[in-house]
């Protein structure tokens, strides 16, 4: 933890460089502050050139932080909800697959594909919230009130889209870095991590097979971004037109802790599908063949996984909006609910 005057003097380099005047401690012991004047700076203007940097920063810089954040508090259940989800017979369950890792590759392979995890939130959740947002807030601006909601859902499915199928290469090297120990020795890829994996999958399976699984992915990114940022914005606008709660980090995580329940559900299927046709070897013929191989399971097997997708999800989706609000807040960006 820096001291608090070696990090004043660092926020008025930073000021300086960006010309950003607002980046100002109000005091060197901001960190002892615990208002809603988040780190002690001052609240930018909003308006003009410094407005739109402000908008730029909360829309694209925010959601790499919030769901890079996210990702890294939840890849340790996201690493053995991918092994469930590979294999063809239930023979462990979330618990035992776990433990089981743990034993015998050590705690710290629960977040192998790390490097991975995080370059895809650079390209799939930063694509999709700047997407969200941006056409949003454009199409506000002749309404009195919020969008209705079937337009909120037809934005998020856009940006979905857009954002799943911009993140399938890194999104392919995470479910191979995080299956890879399943593999016997020979057979093992050992991408060191993940643009050596983009590197290597380029070189050796040619550019095409960087999209391998690119329907799936797109299709489960448009169902998660329908269940997180529609079903958050709705069931915030749902959660303060009751009238027993304000704006405030209660509402915030009640309707953020609802919005990653439904992305959960809504995407489990679908994410089933992605994992196997990302980590296969040639086993499939197409999305179909692989619908029906795993339909021979039962209907079960496509919710394989429910339960630590949930408990990766649903504390990234918290995590994720709770800090977007506290920015909006900060740059004093309001959004109609």
């Amino acid at each position: 933890m820096p001291r608090p005057q070696t990090f004043a003097n660092w926020l008025k380099v930073v000021g300086r460089v960006s010309g950003a005047q607002w980046l100002k401690p109000k005091d060197p012991a901001w960190l002892q502050h615990t208002s809603v004047s988040w780190c002690g700076m001052a609240p930018p203007t909003v308006g003009g050139e410094m407005g739109q940097w402000a908008r730029w920063w909360c829309d694209l810089g925010h959601p790499l932080w919030a769901t890079s954040a996210g990702m890294v508090a939840g890849l340790g259940s996201a690493h053995h909800q991918v092994h469930l989800q590979t294999q063809q017979e239930v023979k462990l369950r979330m618990t035992g697959m776990a433990l089981q890792v743990v034993r015998t590759d050590g705690i710290l392979a629960l977040y192998n594909g790390l490097s991975a995890s995080l370059c895809r939130q650079m390209t799939y959740s930063l694509t999709r919230f700047a997407i969200y947002e941006t056409m949003r807030d454009y199409m506000t601006k002749d309404h009195q009130g919020p969008l209705p909601f079937y337009n909120k859902v037809l934005l998020g499915g856009i940006s979905g889209l857009t954002g799943g199928f911009v993140g399938t290469p890194a999104d392919l090297v995470n479910v191979r870095m995080q299956n890879d120990m399943k593999l016997p020795l020979s057979q093992r890829r050992n991408y060191s991590h993940a643009l050596d994996g983009l590197y290597r999958v380029a070189r050796e399976e040619g550019l095409k097979k960087l999209f391998s699984g690119a329907t799936m992915a797109s299709s489960r990114g448009a169902l998660v971004t329908v269940g997180q940022l529609s079903c958050y914005d709705q069931a915030k606008q749902l959660v303060l037109g009751t009238g027993y709660l304000s704006d405030n980090i209660f509402t915030h995580f009640v309707s953020s802790f609802i919005a990653g329940g439904c992305a959960t559900f809504l995407c489990q299927p679908l994410d089933v599908l992605k994992t196997r046709l990302m980590n296969s070897k040639g086993e499939y013929q197409g999305v179909f063949h692989c619908a029906m191989e795993t339909a021979k399971l039962g209907p079960q097997a496509f919710f394989k996984g429910l339960f630590p997708a949930g408990i990766r999800l649903v504390p990234h989706t918290v995590l994720t909006f709770m800090f977007l609000e506290q920015l909006r807040k900060h740059f004093g960006i309001k959004v109609p609910t």
